[in-house]
């Protein structure tokens, strides 16, 4: 069936719940699905011109779609599952290219999707929000939800949960061919329970989707870079708006105010940090007003267009200049630790083999981050890289492929006081070592050399 042809006439047949009918969207909704990719949330004019004016290629999504929904597969396959549900926003994002209510929806199981191995897509979608994704070729059928979780079901948890439960088992019986292993990402007790008991052998969903997310396809690099190319668009912005006399807070929402006007979605944290509160890390920002002389250091983690995570760190001073001596020395051992931190990397070599051969610096002297590398695309992803004096307790060890995106990280702070330095860099492995996404400068006038 031609879907796209036959979308208004047809998207609502599928599956009609006795409450909540489905209403059909208005011309305009199809028109819009019909010219933006297919893309529930697509990148805004502005975005699209700066990318343009850049000479960046846009992303062929029908080969992105296709190229994860397949990923996921092959790993299903390998693992020997029936399927896998998923109800974290992000995976169903991956595998589908639906998205709806993103945030809301990470605290709120109010959609899921069946992906059968050798079968259907079957999403579940939360009331009256089918035309959402039945634009979506990917997409076989769509259901509403069974509410079960606790806002929505109260007291009678158990009773939904049963319902619940029924309804999938009878998906993997129909397209499992005999297979009972269903993978699950996330999924409170009760659910668990009330699959096994319909004879449903429960396995972890969260390894499938974090392997096959590791390895990116070249339009999804084409993407990231696009998504990168507008993140540092907003870290532009609020380096111009860094002046004395500025709060923490507010120099903070110029990010996320240019990341939303980019047709960005949310920012993960909020570590902006500036003066004496950049050491230790990890405090967000706050209504602490930033003075002249402090350094100011901040990491985006930022979902920006296409969904994307865009994911770098810079540290500037407050009103330029050459900075003190101690914030030259911390800045300059952090530059030297990522520059060289990045250099080691390259496909085919092991997670500990690269730990081991990366720059570090003495314990007892200096604070650092809690990791060396991590993955990263639609938000931080496996794997988590530690540093070989933390291997024993959190290591573990895997190879290096080509076309993994990999974040390189440094944080130094002096143990007995002092500012910080946050630097990190978002680069692609490649056969014979990296390729950066991100390019936004450095401070020159913190470093002793020329960058």
């Amino acid at each position: 069936m031609n879907r796209k042809h036959n979308m208004a006439s047809s998207m609502f047949r599928r599956y009609q719940p006795k409450i909540n009918p489905h209403q059909p969207p208005s011309p305009e909704t199809l028109r819009h699905l019909e010219t933006s990719s297919g893309l529930t949330l697509e990148p805004s004019d502005l975005a699209q011109q700066e990318w343009q004016t850049l000479g960046l290629e846009l992303p062929d999504w029908p080969v992105i779609r296709g190229y994860r929904l397949e990923r996921v597969r092959q790993m299903l396959r390998r693992m020997d599952y029936a399927g896998i549900l998923l109800f974290d926003p992000i995976n169903i994002r991956y595998a589908t290219d639906t998205a709806n209510m993103q945030v809301w929806c990470m605290h709120n199981a109010v959609r899921y999707c069946f992906i059968a191995t050798e079968g259907p897509v079957v999403l579940f979608e939360f009331y009256n929000c089918d035309h959402i994704s039945s634009h979506l070729d990917l997409v076989d059928e769509i259901r509403p939800i069974t509410m079960w979780f606790y806002v929505g079901a109260g007291p009678r948890l158990h009773e939904h949960a049963v319902r619940w439960a029924d309804e999938i088992a009878d998906l993997v019986r129909t397209h499992g061919g005999g297979n009972n292993r269903l993978a699950l990402d996330h999924c409170n007790p009760e659910g668990v329970a009330a699959l096994q008991k319909q004879g449903m052998e429960i396995v972890n969903g969260e390894e499938i989707m974090e392997l096959a997310r590791m390895i990116k396809h070249d339009e999804e690099i084409k993407a990231m870079r696009c998504s990168m190319a507008s993140t540092e668009k907003a870290i532009a912005l609020m380096r111009e708006k860094l002046e004395p006399g500025v709060s923490e807070m507010r120099l903070w929402s110029y990010l996320h105010a240019e990341n939303i006007a980019r047709g960005g979605e949310w920012i993960e944290t909020r570590l902006l940090s500036s003066g004496p509160r950049t050491n230790p890390w990890y405090q967000e920002c706050s209504k602490r007003i930033i003075q002249a002389g402090d350094l100011v250091a901040f990491d985006t983690d930022l979902i920006g267009p296409y969904g994307l995570c865009s994911d770098i760190s810079r540290t500037w001073r407050c009103g330029g200049g050459k900075g003190t001596s101690a914030q030259r020395e911390i800045y300059g051992m952090a530059y030297e630790q990522i520059q060289y931190n990045q250099s080691q990397i390259k496909a085919g070599l092991s997670f500990r083999e690269l730990a081991e051969n990366a720059k570090r610096y003495p314990w007892d002297e200096f604070n650092a981050y809690t990791l060396l590398y991590h993955s990263v695309g639609l938000c931080d992803e496996y794997p988590a890289i530690f540093f070989p004096e933390h291997w024993e307790l959190y290591g573990n060890d895997g190879v290096l492929e080509e076309n993994m995106v990999l974040c390189v990280e440094s944080y130094v702070s002096r143990v007995e006081g002092g500012e910080g330095v946050k630097l990190e860099e978002q680069v692609l492995v490649t056969r014979n070592g990296v390729e950066p996404l991100s390019s936004y400068p450095y401070e020159a006038d913190l470093l002793s050399g020329e960058i």
